[in-house]
């Protein structure tokens, strides 16, 4: 009797899940690395490595000291580092990206994508979505996207010295799309006789598109692909939307796949996401020499034998010498605000505003990486006021908060600011857990509005030493209420004196965590 063929390996899109947009991927021999938008947020430009596509760590950013990352006091949200690419030539890593807050367009190097990586090189060029490509000739040209009410608004090429900074030829206008709103996020790739230019079009939001167009030379002409969008979700019910800005990358035997962003929108019309936009995968197929992909499944035959990478651990001790490279602060993150060598073994938080409600606060966290998570921590408050925080912006989050005897859930939705449920603790170390559920935890009240459990993305719960506190909505912390291009990110913060954090575990909500 013949046994069953073994059934090929699979992956689960996303394959960065949480707020990792805008991905940008580049394979050397057998090994993968990918960056993403990190926009407000320090250190900037998350880099992560991989052996088959689909598993993938993060082993640094790319932006990890302040000469690198400037930016404002005031900085908005969603502001700061846009759409980056990462590309190896001559033996080095480049990235190049933009900084909406200060400076523009520059490109960064490294021999090794850990880093170190170098101080920026700033580049003359307007717009944004910068990409880098190089010619037979050793030429560099760079694709971006035109400035909102330049001469020309779509995307432009232009040939330039990325060392010095210097554009050598151009900017010269190059393709307008296809008539869609945002032509954005442009990749170069010179594949076979042809060079290829990939665009996003129709807005990051549910109207997202692929479009692709072909040149015989960087200069031009383009002609825009038959079938485009080669992509889109738009106006589907698919469980996977907003698909687009997009990046292609080949496998050494030959085939080709692509990363891009989607979102995974839940709840009741217009759907909420509350993860922000996430990196998917997906096969690229050619045909008649055009790329063509999609739709993007939530689960897809793998590109080979999987090789994963070690995960990485979901608790923090804060036993390392060096704050791991998940941990996110909004702008910059002072050295006078924390420390993990004075009370050894715990992080030491000490603040430097007085509300997360303004920029300047003193706020250490990870992006919320599972649609239903449970993220915990051991907290000494000693005589400050801290806590633990699920936020998007600074008008948009949900804190458990530790003062005075009282530990209390704080609401900020845009201009209210509310306290909605309290206790008296005792002094001393505090177990605050916060989770997220597509399900009630807690039993609605009665003067809660009908429907209300219909509507919800997911429910935001609040949990004191193992006991439940209270539960919130969690659409008010969506993108689709709170706009921009971020996601969640829940993390310790203080606001007032100094408090010590033990531990931070953060994974989804069935698994084992805690102390």
């Amino acid at each position: 009797m013949t046994s069953p063929k073994p059934e090929p390996p699979h992956y689960d899109n996303p394959v960065i899940p949480g707020f990792h947009p805008d991905p940008s991927a580049c394979r050397v021999g057998e090994d993968y690395y990918l960056v993403c938008s990190s926009f407000e947020y320090f250190p900037g430009v998350p880099v992560f490595h991989s052996r088959d596509l689909v598993h993938w760590r993060q082993v640094g950013n790319v932006l990890d000291r302040p000469s690198q990352l400037p930016l404002p006091a005031d900085a908005m949200a969603s502001d700061g580092i846009y759409a980056p690419t990462i590309r190896h030539h001559d033996d080095r890593f480049w990235v190049i990206t933009t900084n909406t807050s200060h400076g523009g367009n520059f490109t960064v190097t490294a021999e090794r994508p850990e880093g170190p990586w170098s101080d920026p090189v700033w580049i003359d060029l307007p717009g944004i979505d910068p990409d880098l490509a190089w010619d037979e000739d050793g030429n560099c040209w760079s694709a971006f996207a035109g400035a909102h009410g330049a001469d020309f608004f779509g995307v432009q090429v232009a040939r330039i010295d990325p060392e010095a900074g210097k554009v050598l030829e151009g900017p010269l206008p190059a393709w307008e799309g296809t008539g869609l709103q945002w032509p954005e996020a442009p990749h170069l790739y010179r594949i076979g006789e042809w060079w290829y230019l990939l665009i996003a079009e129709g807005g990051t939001e549910r109207g997202h598109t692929v479009a692709v167009a072909r040149a015989p030379s960087p200069r031009g002409p383009w002609e825009s692909a038959p079938a485009n969008p080669v992509l889109s979700h738009r106006s589907t019910n698919r469980p996977i939307q907003s698909t687009g800005h997009a990046d292609l990358v080949s496998t050494p035997d030959g085939r080709w796949w692509m990363v891009l962003l989607a979102t995974r929108p839940r709840g009741y019309s217009p759907g909420f996401h509350v993860l922000g936009r996430e990196t998917f995968l997906t096969p690229v197929r050619w045909e008649d020499g055009w790329p063509r992909v999609g739709p993007v499944e939530p689960r897809e035959r793998a590109p080979g034998s999987p090789r994963p990478v070690e995960p990485a651990p979901r608790r923090d001790d804060f036993d390392a010498p060096e704050l791991d490279p998940r941990w996110i602060s909004p702008r910059s993150r002072p050295d006078g605000s924390w420390s993990l060598t004075e009370r050894p073994g715990w992080l030491t938080l000490r603040a430097t505003g007085p509300t997360l409600d303004r920029p300047g606060c003193t706020f250490v966290g990870r992006r919320q990486l599972h649609p239903e998570s449970r993220t915990t921590v051991l907290l000494d408050p000693g005589t400050g006021r801290a806590g633990l925080s699920v936020r998007v912006d600074e008008a948009h989050h949900y804190d458990l908060e530790v003062a005075g005897g009282r530990v209390d859930v704080i609401v900020r939705i845009g201009p209210v600011r509310q306290t909605t449920a309290g206790r008296p603790v005792p002094p001393g170390p505090v177990t605050l857990e916060i989770t997220t559920r597509h399900v009630r935890e807690l039993p609605p009240d009665d003067a809660e509005p009908r429907g209300l459990h219909v509507a919800a993305p997911d429910y935001v719960g609040f949990h004191v030493n193992g006991e439940p506190l209270a539960e919130i909505d969690g659409r008010y912390l969506s993108t689709e209420v709170a706009t921009g291009f971020t996601g969640r990110v829940i993390g310790m913060y203080a606001t007032g004196g100094t408090a010590w954090f033990d531990w931070f575990d953060h994974g989804p909500h069935d698994a084992a965590g805690g102390p």
